[in-house]
């Protein structure tokens, strides 16, 4: 097979591969649309290499447009993609301006005043400018993953492969007056390796980036109560360890918070599952108001909560229990007969010295009992006992015969 078919066909085979790679990637996650997004820019993209190497019926200058065109929306459709995927506001001015200012300038170069130099300078620009573009908006997440920071620089080499290879070698090269020139100089051998090389790593990167969001949704999955919304058991302690390591760490009060929901069991033989349901939910809604972003919040039981509270010490701990308490006990829960009151009780224990978070539970759980053992609807505080003093036995006689 003649070598430049061969190249000219590589940029193709590989967008065609990776643009059915994130197609089957969004039949499986419909949620996620940048993935259809990168599904159609490698697909056009594979149209346009296969334009800018085959000559259509139409004519080679609009075989050229096509073929530019049909780059300038992939390249939109990835510029979109990555920055939507990470969460950030999608540029679409920027993005429209400069695609369109390169189609633009290239269509004045192609057909009012036809130069092939300048042609391969402004849509080179164009797209070095989209792709710094992107590097501006990862700028401010690049450091929250692997991916990030890969996509990040990533981004930046692709401007600067648009702007300085381009330059370098035009500039090496000479002018181009026509496309036998350019198909055999090193500005294009230079261009589809490099293109190439580039597309495949920013799609490697994208796959894993797709790869992490599956798991991390699985993870997350597995770590929450479907009923409450909150962390379930296995969630909270993971979570709560790793809070509670680092407040010991930087040596920061925390507390903990342990919630059981009254006459839970009478509840549900009286009013059916779906009223509990509606009671566990409702006091979790609450429950994670109330903790906020900082607060690790989790259903360990079947009516029992709790919640981990950084920087916080016993009495801020147990003003946060009374808040929650109050606003359960006096609010009502759709479902319910109206009147019917619904209350919980709370334990409360502040961590002392390096205990683990299995310690600090325990005294919470004591103060808990007591909580629901001296009526319910109440908090209770574990209060630190002083430690028994014991007195040697000739300390002890030494003294009653001085009496």
């Amino acid at each position: 097979m003649d070598t430049g078919l061969l190249i000219a066909l590589l940029n193709p085979t590989i967008a065609l591969a990776l643009g059915a790679s994130f197609l089957v990637l969004w039949l499986y996650q419909r949620h996620r649309p940048y993935l259809v997004a990168l599904a159609a820019a490698y697909s056009l993209s594979a149209a346009g290499f296969l334009f800018q190497a085959f000559t259509l019926p139409i004519g080679l200058m609009p075989s050229k447009l096509l073929s530019i065109t049909c780059f300038s929306l992939a390249s939109c459709c990835l510029c979109s993609a990555v920055v939507a995927r990470y969460g950030r506001r999608v540029p679409y001015v920027g993005i429209g301006v400069l695609s369109g200012g390169g189609l633009a300038a290239l269509c004045w170069f192609m057909f009012a005043q036809p130069d092939l130099t300048w042609r391969i300078l402004v849509i080179n620009f164009a797209f070095g400018g989209l792709s710094l573009l992107v590097a501006a908006e990862l700028r401010v997440v690049r450091n929250e993953g692997p991916t990030e920071m890969i996509l990040f620089v990533l981004s930046l080499l692709s401007g600067l492969n648009f702007f300085v290879r381009t330059l370098i070698v035009i500039i090496a090269h000479g002018r181009f007056d026509n496309y036998a020139d350019l198909y055999t100089s090193s500005y294009w051998t230079t261009a589809l390796l490099s293109h190439a090389l580039l597309s495949l790593l920013i799609a490697l990167c994208l796959i894993c980036a797709a790869g992490l969001d599956v798991m991390k949704a699985l993870k997350t999955e597995t770590h929450t109560d479907s009923l409450s919304g909150l962390l379930n058991r296995r969630g909270f302690e993971e979570r709560a360890t790793l809070v509670l390591q680092h407040c010991i760490t930087a040596r920061l009060p925390v507390a903990l918070v342990l919630a059981d929901l009254d006459h839970f069991k009478a509840l549900n033989d009286l009013h059916g599952h779906a009223a509990g349901d509606r009671v566990i939910a409702d006091f979790a809604a609450k429950f994670r108001s109330a903790a906020g972003a900082r607060g690790v919040a989790g259903r360990i039981g079947g009516e029992e909560f709790a919640v981990l509270l950084p920087l916080s010490d016993l009495a801020a701990a147990r003003l946060f229990a009374e808040a929650v308490r109050t606003l359960h006990s006096a609010g009502s829960v759709d479902g319910l007969p109206p009147g019917t009151r619904v209350t919980a009780s709370f334990g409360v224990a502040a961590r002392t010295s390096h205990e683990g978070l299995e310690l600090l539970m325990h005294r919470a759980d004591e103060a808990l009992y007591e909580a629901k053992r001296s009526g319910r609807d109440s908090v209770r505080l574990f209060q630190e006992r002083p430690e028994m003093v014991v007195v040697p036995a000739a300390a002890l006689k030494a003294g009653l015969s001085s009496a």
